[in-house]
């Protein structure tokens, strides 16, 4: 039975904490050096869910956790508020099956759901694999920003891409507060 995305739920967060810390442990995928707790995830979980942003899960048939997607804010200021940025994670022994298209492709139809007009990428330059799957969905770069990071003893890049997700829209009008 193929996997099954769906909303996650709060009983998802500890799967979801093993996958985050996982990719901190051993991957370039997240810029930070120290495991988090399940408080750390509860509080980004709420913070999506208060914002009315979707934490997607992708499940096996048991509803074993496989991956996660989700979006934020892009940028904290009000100019900012049609864009927003997203992180997809697979667990280790499930990358290369599909489940990251999966999830992006769900993530997409959500943020146009929610009226966004850009989704924006911020990937290790050197992940191959997430470039070429962005590339896939239709992201385009847009930047490149050498060592701007640094994890396990070396200089890491950024590459910026994005996806304009309602071309031809005109903005909205001007705010007149």
């Amino acid at each position: 039975m193929p996997p099954t995305i769906r909303d996650a739920r709060a009983d998802d967060l500890p799967a979801i904490l093993a996958i985050y810390n996982d990719a901190v442990c051993h991957t370039t995928a997240i810029w930070n050096d120290s495991p988090v707790d399940l408080a750390n995830r509860q509080a980004w979980f709420d913070a999506r869910a208060q914002q009315g942003y979707p934490v997607l899960v992708a499940v096996d048939s048991d509803d074993g956790v496989l991956g996660y997607a989700a979006f934020g804010d892009w940028r904290p200021f009000e100019g900012f508020r049609h864009s927003v940025e997203h992180s997809v994670y697979v667990r280790s022994e499930q990358r290369g099956q599909g489940l990251g298209p999966a999830l992006l492709r769900e993530l997409i139809e959500r943020a146009r759901a929610c009226g966004k007009h850009v989704m924006v990428a911020a990937i290790e330059s050197g992940n191959g694999a997430s470039i070429r799957l962005h590339e896939r969905l239709g992201f385009i770069t847009t930047g490149q920003m050498p060592q701007v990071g640094c994890k396990f003893g070396r200089w890491l890049d950024l590459t910026f891409m994005q996806l304009i997700l309602d071309p031809g829209t005109e903005p909205p009008a001007a705010d007149t507060r």
